[in-house]
C-alpha cells in the first residue's frame, strides 16, 4: 500500500476503474451472490479443495466482524489524474464463514491477476489506506513469496482472519496481497504498532496457521514510517 506522497508520485501510473483488470471471474455476472444461489456449484477442483479447507470453520462465527473484499489495479504507463483512494474498489462483503465460501470461489485466483494488483479483506468500515483512523497508528507484518505458492498462503491467511483464528483478533485490521512482476508480498495489518506484546504474538500466530517455513522471513513496519520514507515495503524496522 503506498503512501499519500508515493500515490502522487504514481498517480501518473494509476488507472481509473474502468481500465482495471476484472477481479470477478469472468464467467461470473455482476452480482457473485446471486450466481452463487443460483449455481450449486460443481467447480473445479481448486474450489473443492477450498471448500474442503473452510469445513472446519463452518461452524466458526465471524464474530462481531463483517469483512468487506477490496482491490486495487495499477497499469505501468497510464497516466491518469485518478487517486490513490478512488482506485481502491470494492469487490464484495460477507459476514459469515458460509458468506464467505460464496464469495471467494467466484473471486479471479491470484495467480490470473496481472501485475501490480493488490488484494484486500479488511473489517467493515476499515478502508485499505494507511491514513484510516483504525489504521494509522498501526503497522504491518510483510512476509515475501515466489508467485507459485503466494495463492495458497494467502487462502490460508484468509480463512484464518474469516475464522478469528489469531492472537489478538481485536487488534487485527485487515491483509494485502500485493502481485508483483518477480515476487507477491502478503501484508497483515494490525491497529497499534506500539503494543509490541500484541505485534509479536500476531507474528507467531501467522507463522503458526500458515505452517510458515523457517526460510521465510517476516518483516515489521509500522504506517508512520511508510508516510515517512514513501514506502511501503523498504525500509522495515523489525524482522522475525
Amino acid at each position: 500500500m503506498e503512501s499519500v506522497a508515493e500515490r502522487e508520485l504514481e498517480s501518473n501510473n494509476n488507472t481509473n476503474g474502468d481500465d482495471a483488470q476484472p477481479i470477478l471471474d469472468s464467467s461470473s455476472p455482476s452480482s457473485v451472490k446471486q450466481r452463487a444461489e443460483e449455481e450449486k456449484s460443481e467447480d473445479a477442483p481448486q474450489s473443492k479443495e477450498l471448500l474442503a479447507r473452510c469445513l472446519p470453520l463452518f461452524f466458526v462465527s465471524c464474530k462481531q466482524y463483517k469483512f468487506v473484499f477490496w482491490y486495487t489495479r495499477r497499469t505501468p504507463g497510464v497516466r491518469t489524474q485518478t487517486s490513490y483512494e478512488d482506485n481502491i474498489k470494492k469487490i464484495v462483503d460477507f459476514s459469515t464463514v458460509e458468506g464467505f465460501w460464496v464469495c471467494y470461489c467466484h473471486l479471479a485466483r491470484p495467480s490470473s491477476l496481472p501485475s501490480p494488483t493488490d488484494l484486500h479483506i479488511f473489517k467493515e468500515g476499515i478502508r485499505p489506506l494507511w491514513e484510516d483512523s483504525a489504521n494509522c497508528n498501526g503497522g504491518k507484518w510483510i512476509i515475501r513469496f515466489k508467485k507459485v505458492v503466494s495463492g495458497r498462503f494467502w487462502e490460508d491467511l484468509v480463512l484464518a482472519l474469516v475464522g478469528d483464528q489469531l492472537d489478538y483478533g481485536d487488534n487485527i485490521c485487515g491483509a494485502v496481497l500485493s502481485i508483483r512482476f518477480n515476487e507477491d508480498i502478503l501484508s497483515v495489518w494490525n491497529r497499534n504498532a506500539s503494543d509490541h506484546q500484541a505485534v509479536m504474538a500476531l507474528r507467531d500466530a501467522i507463522k503458526r496457521h500458515l505452517k510458515l517455513p523457517h526460510s521465510y522471513v517476516m518483516e515489521y513496519k509500522p504506517h508512520d514510517a511508510s508516510l515517512r520514507d514513501n514506502s511501503s515495503y523498504r525500509n522495515t524496522w523489525l524482522r522475525g
